[in-house]
């Protein structure tokens, strides 16, 4: 193309040098001139006067807030767009199966971005054997699936990440062709780890610019519940067999740290937000990272003006066996918060009882005792 465009005698170097240049590609003068001079690509023939025009026609092709390519970032933005598709889809009001579709919709954002890693670092990952590309029957070359690229070794994804995405592709291939009644509340905690995850590690990759934090906005909701109104909800909705035993079968895989990971599956407390000004009171919602001035700022606020609910552990062990959990036990809370760590200060968790060498727990360690045992239902649940 290049060589197309000297041969009209319309440009100089400097103006050649703004067709090609974008963020994610970078040219500098000497390449133009060894263009010129023949002194690199001798061989490679110049594009044809129809070429030149199509060229033009569709430059610049860069979106004006990433600075991405359409055609020479086409795998990131893919990626990028099959994310945003599968959160705005599965906030869509009045969708039966949106769950089902952002599990689709999010493996082919998260393989396209792979894919663009691996192009990045020259890692081939097209499918061989031996040393051949395998391809389609068409002819087409065949790609790593999302599977194959997790276990290929280095693969920038954590150990959290990686059992998230595989969790999200054992359910992919349970519901694949086959009907299900909602299992939206059962997998919530796990899709919003895939997002977080999905953005965390596009930045961490290619750059923060490249974010969806300020394409997607905060989906607003038309009800509150309360933890008993949720809990009735939920119990009132049973997943479907195949879906359940999945999901038994991959939890039983992992330890509870794991398990606890906010990169397998991510789980908020609401509370209502009180402001001292109207202004800020206005911010529905506010994420702030453990440990910074307004966490510690916000733990005294919320310990001086709320008066949380406290439980001792065989309190939380005799509402899990009302629950139907009668096989928890108190030696079984115990290993529990210990492989937690729940006791540590930055967990809120619970605290340091009114007695020495006591301890209360809050509702945050009930809720989190609860996830606990439905995940291990076969293990805590009556026999028969």
């Amino acid at each position: 193309m290049v060589k197309a465009m000297l041969a009209t005698g319309r440009y100089n170097d400097q103006g050649i040098l703004a067709h090609f240049t974008r963020p994610t590609r970078t040219i500098n003068h000497r390449e133009i001139a060894e263009v010129r001079t023949g002194a690199r690509h001798r061989l490679a023939r110049a594009a044809t006067p129809q070429q030149l025009a199509d060229f033009l026609l569709a430059w610049p092709d860069v979106d004006s807030e990433t600075g991405l390519s359409n055609r020479g970032d086409e795998l990131l933005v893919k990626a990028r767009e099959a994310m945003i598709a599968a959160v705005h889809t599965f906030n869509a009001a009045g969708l039966t199966f949106r769950s089902e579709i952002f599990i689709t919709t999010a493996m082919i954002a998260w393989t396209y971005l792979l894919h663009a890693w691996f192009k990045k670092e020259g890692v081939d990952y097209r499918h061989r054997v031996g040393n051949d590309v395998t391809r389609t029957p068409s002819g087409a070359e065949k790609y790593w699936e999302l599977g194959r690229c997790l276990t290929h070794q280095p693969c920038p994804v954590p150990e959290g990440v990686r059992f998230n995405l595989e969790f999200l592709l054992e359910i992919r291939h349970e519901v694949e062709h086959r009907s299900t009644d909602r299992i939206d509340d059962a997998l919530s905690a796990k899709l919003q780890a895939c997002c977080i995850n999905f953005n965390e590690t596009i930045q961490r990759m290619f750059g923060a610019q490249y974010g969806l934090e300020r394409r997607l906005p905060i989906a607003l909701q038309f009800v509150t519940f309360d933890a008993d109104q949720r809990q009735a909800l939920k119990a009132g909705r049973a997943l479907p067999a195949n879906i359940e035993t999945t999901m038994d079968a991959f939890h039983g895989r992992l330890t509870d740290a794991q398990q606890a990971d906010p990169a397998f599956a991510y789980r908020v407390a609401f509370l209502p937000k009180l402001g001292g000004k109207a202004s800020k009171a206005d911010v529905a919602i506010e994420f702030v990272r453990p440990g910074t001035p307004e966490a510690e700022e916000i733990s005294r606020v919320l310990l001086k003006e709320v008066d949380k609910p406290r439980y001792t552990a065989t309190q939380i062990v005799q509402r899990m066996q009302a629950e139907g959990f009668t096989r928890f036990t108190i030696h079984a809370h115990t290993r529990l918060w210990q492989g937690l760590d729940a006791k540590a200060g930055d967990k809120g968790f619970g605290r340091a009882g009114d007695y020495p060498n006591t301890w209360v727990w809050f509702d945050t360690w009930l809720a989190r005792v609860r996830a606990h045992c439905q995940e291990n239902a076969d293990r805590y649940e009556a026999a028969g």
